[in-house]
């Protein structure tokens, strides 16, 4: 079963009681995938690991697709990856792209996107698990109706953060956000980057969209 303590903000704790039944049942697929000798990404351990964020505490949504399905790339936070990977997946690449050319020079590669947490950005996945080498291997499996039910929680107990959503999958959740406080891109993979993430700018729309909230900007370089 999924490794809740340690793992998950105490902020968090209704939201996970409420879903104990539907995790159960997530995990019996998990369970049932790996005796059949597939190998899951990221870790058990990690799978959890964005909601270690204290729900008050974001002031930034990240919503992503699923986890990148290269063996060891995978940490549980959305689009991020251990500080040793080279090259770096292409989706962070297009990242830091984006920001260095909407903001500035990226003043530190930071592959963790630690500094991004530190500042209340909560990296989120429509779905937290893929097998590896096979990308949504994972989808129509519960994971989708689990992210959703913790948006829905978050919106509930946080009025001033800001959501990003980028690619499809994310964006078929556009319409439980307040308008005025979410921003759309394609996704930054390399199949989607050129049709609407590379030259959005939504790492500023979404600084000036915290200032309009009275929040302060992430520094995203």
């Amino acid at each position: 079963m999924f490794i809740l303590d340690g793992a998950v903000h105490e902020t968090w704790k209704p939201f996970f009681e409420a879903q104990r039944h539907e995790l159960e049942r997530i995990g019996n697929f998990l369970e049932k995938e790996s005796a059949n000798g597939k190998v899951q990404s990221p870790h058990r351990e990690f799978v959890l690991r964005a909601f270690e964020m204290s729900v008050e505490d974001v002031r930034v949504l990240i919503l992503g697709q699923d986890p990148y399905p290269t063996p060891g790339h995978a940490i549980g936070y959305a689009f991020a990856t251990l500080p040793n990977v080279r090259p770096l997946p292409a989706s962070l690449r297009n990242i830091f792209k984006e920001v260095a050319t909407d903001i500035g020079s990226i003043t530190q590669v930071d592959a963790t996107l630690k500094s991004w947490r530190n500042q209340g950005v909560l990296l989120l996945n429509r779905v937290l698990s893929v097998e590896e080498r096979s990308p949504g291997a994972h989808r129509k499996q519960g994971w989708e109706e689990f992210s959703q039910s913790a948006i829905e929680f978050l919106i509930s107990q946080n009025h001033h953060f800001v959501a990003l959503l980028w690619g499809k999958d994310a964006q078929s959740l556009a319409d439980i956000f307040d308008p005025a406080r979410v921003l759309l891109a394609s996704h930054p993979s390399p199949l989607s980057a050129y049709r609407g993430f590379i030259g959005s700018h939504t790492f500023s729309k979404c600084n000036e969209l915290l200032k309009q909230n009275g929040c302060a900007p992430v520094d995203w370089r």
